[in-house]
């Protein structure tokens, strides 16, 4: 359907919500590059001022997927990410999970970018530990099955977002793009564990991605972080079987011991990316149990495992037994 902005616009300054074809319209102008930045800032504010829908989202995710590269991947693919924006500056968990799954020959294709939020971002991690981020688009089939992991670099998969970028930046405040990103995948995965920043938009994704045929998804936030932790009690939305539930998972549920999140602080890219080498060569200690629980959580999505327990038992077996290292080996050397 075709949309004014300056309509769509006026009606958000009463309050108005929008319909999901009228989302998908919106942003459709704005990432093709139609709409100037005072009304791209206008829509964001507007709908940040009064909380953005369900059906906001799913149409502005409905609009990026319907512009991006996509990517060939097995259908038992999965990803595993965060919504960033939890200011935590931790060592990068979800991009080690990637390698303990990809070791267990669960397909990751990881979205990821740089570091916004954080001081280090998965592909700044990844580039110092010599993995190539901005390996040719076409190529990235072939290492995902090589290797059981890639990183779709989301800058060169989601160039539209490139339109909104001077407003996003002179707003200077969380908007609706911070919850996109995980939403659209470019490799089509049906599977995925996502960390959320404030755990109030758990429920909202789950049902945007329900509604875009996801099959099985956790939504986690733990004590302030976009994912779990072993520092105490989480947060976890589940869609499964088309059904969607809340609950709490603890780290003594996986047999994993409570720490606090200033032992798994981290730093710049060299720093994480050597935390990060260590602990797939056999490291221990609070970062292991926080890639272990987050790894079993990625194997109950996968449909590996039934609990928390078992997965990380597994996930230890990948990290023990070297396969998680040798699937950062093969990532380097098929990105080279």
């Amino acid at each position: 359907m075709s949309v004014n902005l300056k309509t769509v616009l006026a009606r958000l300054a009463t309050g108005e919500t929008l319909a999901v074809e009228e989302s998908e319209a919106a942003f459709g102008v704005i990432m093709s590059g139609e709409a100037t930045p005072a009304q791209i800032a206008g829509l964001l504010m507007a709908m940040r001022v009064r909380g953005e829908t369900v059906a906001e989202i799913t149409g502005a995710v409905r609009a990026m997927r319907a512009r991006m590269t996509r990517v060939e991947a097995p259908a038992d693919a999965i990803d595993v990410c965060g919504t960033g924006g939890d200011n935590a500056s931790t060592l990068n968990v979800s991009t080690a999970v990637t390698f303990v799954l990809a070791g267990l020959k669960v397909p990751v294709a990881k979205h990821g970018n740089r570091a916004l939020s954080s001081r280090t971002g998965g592909a700044d991690v990844l580039t110092a530990l010599g993995v190539n981020v901005d390996v040719p688009l076409d190529r990235l089939p072939g290492i995902l099955r090589a290797a059981h992991c890639a990183f779709l670099f989301a800058p060169r998969h989601h160039a539209a977002l490139r339109h909104a970028a001077g407003p996003r930046v002179e707003l200077g405040m969380r908007t609706i793009f911070n919850l996109l990103g995980p939403l659209a995948n470019p490799a089509e995965v049906r599977r995925q564990l996502t960390g959320v920043f404030d755990p109030a938009w758990a429920r909202p994704m789950v049902e945007t991605l329900a509604s875009l045929g996801t099959e099985c998804c956790w939504l986690v936030h733990g004590q302030g972080l976009d994912e779990l932790t072993v520092a105490g009690e989480n947060q976890v939305v589940e869609l499964r079987d088309g059904a969607i539930r809340s609950f709490t998972v603890s780290p003594e549920e996986a047999g994993l011991a409570r720490a606090p999140i200033a032992a798994i602080r981290g730093g710049d890219a060299a720093v994480n990316a050597g935390a990060l080498l260590a602990l797939l060569r056999g490291a221990g200690g609070p970062y292991r149990d926080t890639v272990l629980l987050n790894a079993a959580a990625g194997l109950i999505v996968a449909g590996r495992v039934d609990d928390l327990r078992a997965g990380a038992v597994l996930a230890a077996t990948s990290l023990d037994g070297g396969a998680a290292l040798a699937a950062l080996e093969t990532l380097r050397r098929e990105t080279a």
